[in-house]
C-alpha cells in the first residue's frame, strides 16, 4: 500500500505551533508597540509652567488645576496675547503716581491706594504694578499745516513704539478733514513706518472724529484690555461732526482709552482753544497733554509717554453702586505712604457705566 503524503498534516501542525508561540509572545505587550495612538485635534500649546506641571505628574495621578495666586488675574490668551481674567463686574483703573517734583513713583503697594466712586470708598479687589502690553492707536494730524512737521512727528511716533512694550499692538490713523486707518493692529515697525509715511497733507482738522473713531476701533477689535491713544496735532478742530463734549463723553465709556496728546501750537487765539480741548481730553481719560515749544521736543515727549504707560498701576474694584444702574460715575484715586510727601495719582476722572456705542470703526 503506497505511503500517505503527510506534508499537509505537518504544515497544519507547524502553523498551529507558530500561532501558539506568537500568542504567548504578544501577551502583555502594549496596545501601540510601534506608534502613538490616534491623536485628537491639536490643542493650544501649554505655557511653560503648565507643561512643567504636567511633566511632574506620576502615571495615574490626577493633575491638580494650577493654583492662582491671590489677585492674580492675568494670563497669556490665544496666540500668546496678554489678557486679564477680569471679573465681569470689575472696573479697572490704570493709574500713574508722581511726587511733588513730578517724578514717577513706582514702589507703592496696594495698601497705599484708596479708590472713591461718586465720593464713596470702594473695595480694591485686584492690584498690579507691571509692564502690561497695551493696544494703542497712533492718530496723526495730516492737514495742510502739518506738511513740514510730519517727518519729525513720524520719527517720534516710531520711537514711542520702540520705547514701549514689545508686545504692544498698534494701529495708525492719519486724519485731515477725514480719517483713515492706514495700518491695523501690528507690532511690525516697518508696517507702522509705511503707514505713517502716507502723507497727504491737505484739508482741515477733524480731530474729534478721528479720536472717537479710533477709540471705537480699540473697543471693538483690541485683544488687550489696556488701551491708549497717542494723538499729535497742530491746530484746532475745524471739520468734525463730533463736538468736544460728545467726543469726551464717548472716550469716557467704561474701559475706554487713555489719551496722550501733543499739541504743536502757536500763541494765537485759535491754538489756545485747541490747547484747552487737548487738556480736557487727556485729563478726563487719565492721559497727559504736552505742548512743546519746538518741534525738536516731540521725540523726547514720545519717550516720556512710553515710560508713563509702562509704569502704571492697575487697580480693580467692584462698584458699590451696581454697574447695571448706568449713569456717569466720578472716580478719584488717592495714594498715601510714609516716606513720601504729597503724591498725585493720575487716572480717568470718571466713566459711563455699561454705556454702549453704535459708531463705526476707524476704517474710512
Amino acid at each position: 500500500m503506497p505511503g500517505r503524503d503527510i506534508t499537509p498534516l505537518r504544515n497544519r501542525v507547524l502553523l498551529l505551533l507558530a500561532f501558539l508561540i506568537c500568542a504567548g509572545l504578544l501577551a502583555g505587550m502594549p496596545v501601540w508597540p510601534q506608534s502613538a495612538p490616534p491623536q485628537a485635534p491639536s490643542a493650544p500649546p501649554q505655557s511653560q509652567s503648565s507643561a512643567n506641571q504636567a511633566a511632574a505628574q506620576t502615571p495615574g495621578q490626577k493633575a491638580e488645576p494650577p493654583q492662582e495666586k491671590p489677585e492674580e488675574n492675568k494670563s497669556l490668551g490665544d496666540q500668546g496675547v496678554f489678557v486679564f481674567k477680569k471679573d465681569v463686574d470689575e472696573v479697572l483703573l490704570h493709574a500713574t503716581v508722581v511726587d511733588d517734583k513730578q517724578h514717577l513713583v513706582t514702589n507703592l503697594e496696594k495698601g497705599a491706594f484708596s479708590v472713591f466712586e461718586d465720593g464713596k470708598p470702594q473695595n480694591i479687589i485686584s492690584f498690579h504694578h507691571e509692564d502690561i502690553p497695551v493696544a494703542m492707536g497712533i492718530v496723526i494730524d495730516n492737514s495742510g499745516s502739518m506738511r513740514e512737521k510730519r517727518n519729525k512727528v513720524n520719527q517720534a511716533a516710531l520711537n514711542l513704539v520702540r520705547s514701549s512694550n514689545p508686545h504692544d499692538e498698534v494701529f495708525v490713523v492719519n486724519f485731515n478733514d477725514e480719517y483713515y486707518l492706514d495700518q491695523d493692529f501690528t507690532n511690525d515697525l516697518l508696517k507702522l513706518k509705511e503707514a505713517l509715511e502716507k502723507i497727504d497733507a491737505r484739508g482741515g482738522t477733524a480731530l474729534y472724529d478721528a479720536v472717537v473713531a479710533s477709540a471705537d476701533h480699540l473697543k471693538r477689535n483690541a485683544r488687550l484690555e489696556k488701551k491708549v491713544i497717542f494723538v499729535v496735532t497742530d491746530g484746532e478742530d475745524n471739520a468734525s461732526n463730533e463736538s468736544l463734549e460728545q467726543a469726551v463723553k464717548q472716550l469716557q465709556e467704561e474701559n475706554g482709552p487713555s489719551v496722550y496728546a501733543i499739541g504743536i501750537l502757536g500763541d494765537e487765539e485759535h491754538p489756545k482753544r485747541a490747547r484747552r480741548a487737548l487738556e480736557i481730553i487727556a485729563q478726563r481719560t487719565g492721559g497727559i497733554a504736552f505742548f512743546p515749544k519746538t518741534l525738536d521736543e516731540v521725540d523726547e515727549i514720545s519717550r516720556t509717554v512710553a515710560r508713563d504707560i509702562r509704569n502704571q498701576y492697575t487697580i480693580g474694584y467692584k462698584p458699590t453702586n451696581p454697574r447695571g444702574a448706568g449713569g456717569f460715575r466720578l472716580v478719584k484715586v488717592e495714594a498715601k505712604v510714609k516716606g513720601h510727601g504729597k503724591l498725585t495719582v493720575r487716572t480717568k476722572s470718571g466713566y459711563y457705566a455699561g454705556q454702549a456705542r453704535a459708531a463705526g470703526a476707524a476704517s474710512k
